[in-house]
């Protein structure tokens, strides 16, 4: 969709207050030059960049498991770089936002869910009122698994087709962070006034409003602790609108609306290879090769979850049965069905739907962030 046109009056007095207010203030306090780094064990990074840092702070600022918020410069060449500096784009560096959140109560993709809402992600020239590569929006990952949930999240959006553009947004390595001077931290709360002159001159909200509409404001997935291994990554459930748009009609059709595959038509029915089962729409660990049996039914079968924590059950009584249903705990996907009749050591049969599940290859467990259950495919010697 096109970008949303703004009086020009207003940009030009917005650009004037905003510069000259941010001039005096500029001589009134100096440059916090202490890198940041995660408070405690329980403490991880993100890092945006999102056009003007006064308008990133407040979104992510009100979120549940987010300890803090700081406004700084990220991503150049200058070290300690300075407001004026960086403004004049003389030191390659963009302005951003470093959140420090719980990953136990607030996960990176929600935190990712949140920045679109809040950027012009096909804008590669700046944002809104304020051009130039120093307000460039960009994703500055911090490890592997940031990178590819960042990725992932990504190409969700260009899948939606919520824009007509291209989505630019680049995916980049964290670099070196700088603090802003401290008269730009919670400028929205110090300076409220100039603050919202300056946001409304600005038309970001005109055009997130535009873009987004009623969800705007995106609620995160309360987050379930478990004694799963891997419960430091929080897993949660994307938006049914979403989740229309990445998963196929046979996923969707099972996960959210308790359908059921065609046996022997079905992606793993006769899998053999090893690795672990994820769920297809949250990616929380279910099924190990290692418990996967040949039931003869057309549908994998295993005799135990790989996390029991991971799961849920619930009497199903259609189709004029009583059964018992299969569901992911996180995501609440249906998974299938459980039955009494498996083979031993559990005498159970956890008969899964494949369009529930994503497959891991053994070989692939560290890369995807899975690494605590590549001992169960160590050769035994």
């Amino acid at each position: 969709m096109a970008k949303y046109n703004i009086p020009s009056l207003i940009i030009l007095g917005s650009l004037i207050f905003a510069l000259t207010n941010l001039n005096a203030l500029s001589n009134e306090e100096g440059n916090n030059k202490n890198m940041l780094e995660p408070s405690s064990n329980n403490t991880a990074v993100a890092t945006f960049a999102g056009g003007c840092f006064w308008c990133m702070e407040p979104p992510f600022e009100k979120l549940p498991g987010v300890q803090d918020v700081i406004s700084g410069y990220t991503g150049g060449r200058t070290k300690n770089p300075s407001y004026e500096e960086v403004s004049r784009g003389s030191t390659g560096h963009v302005e951003a936002v470093q959140i420090h959140y719980d990953p136990s109560k607030i996960s990176y993709f929600d935190l990712l869910e949140v920045l679109w809402r809040n950027i012009d992600p096909t804008d590669g020239g700046g944002q809104f009122v304020d051009r130039g590569d120093q307000y460039a929006s960009a994703i500055f990952f911090h490890d592997k698994e940031q990178k590819k949930l960042a990725e992932q999240s990504k190409n969700e959006l260009e899948k939606s087709r919520r824009f007509d553009r291209k989505i630019v947004t680049p995916i980049v390595k964290a670099m070196e962070f700088y603090p802003a001077e401290e008269y730009h931290q919670d400028f929205y709360k110090k300076s409220t006034g100039r603050y919202k002159t300056y946001r409304f001159g600005s038309g970001r909200d005109r055009f997130i409003d535009h873009a987004w509409g009623d969800e705007r404001n995106f609620k995160p997935v309360k987050k379930i602790s478990s004694s799963d291994p891997s419960s430091g990554k929080a897993f949660s459930k994307p938006s049914k609108e979403i989740l229309k748009k990445t998963l196929t009609s046979v996923e969707f059709n099972v996960t959210q609306k308790d359908g059921t595959e065609s046996p022997y038509a079905n992606e793993f029915w006769n899998n053999k290879e090893s690795g672990i089962y994820v769920d297809v729409v949250s990616g929380e660990p279910l099924f190990s090769s290692t418990d996967k049996f040949e039931s003869g039914t057309g549908w994998p079968s295993f005799t135990r979850p790989l996390v029991k924590e991971n799961m849920a059950e619930n009497t199903d009584s259609s189709f004029f049965m009583t059964r018992t249903e299969v569901r992911s705990k996180h995501a609440d996907s249906h998974l299938g069905h459980l039955f009494s009749d498996g083979p031993q050591p559990t005498g159970l049969r956890y008969c899964i739907n494949s369009a529930s599940l994503r497959f891991i290859p053994a070989s692939q467990l560290e890369e995807a962030g899975y690494g605590e259950y590549a001992s169960l495919f160590l050769k035994k010697t």
